[in-house]
């Protein structure tokens, strides 16, 4: 199974097939901490990060912004005292496909170094 860290993500367009739920499931092996919710009938993945304060949290915020902003996909940020929430989907698509498990596995990546 090829790491998605070592991946980039792939340019996408409106109509690209978003991830089989085989594809779903290998992914989330390799994404314990992530859940797939439903927000207004699209999937996508969302994890809450926990930090000891507000300035960790902004940090953490802004290194994330700049990944996105590299790979050119970007997330839904939602910074708090003490916790991110990031919620990764293809706005193309309106669903999930493999580029959002590739910074999905990009996001757990910033938050362990």
């Amino acid at each position: 199974m090829t790491e998605l860290n070592d991946q980039r993500c792939i340019p996408c367009s409106k109509g690209a097939p978003p991830a089989t739920e085989e594809e779903t499931a290998s992914y989330m092996e390799q994404l314990p901490e992530w859940q797939i919710v439903d927000v207004d009938g699209i999937r996508q993945l969302q994890r809450v990060f926990p930090f000891k304060n507000f300035v960790q949290a902004l940090a953490f915020t802004n290194r994330i912004g700049a990944v996105a902003e590299e790979e050119g996909h970007h997330p839904a940020l939602l910074t708090e005292w003490g916790r991110v929430t990031v919620r990764w989907w293809t706005h193309k698509i309106g669903g999930l496909h493999g580029n959002d498990f590739v910074m999905a596995a990009k996001t757990d990546r910033l938050f362990s170094n």
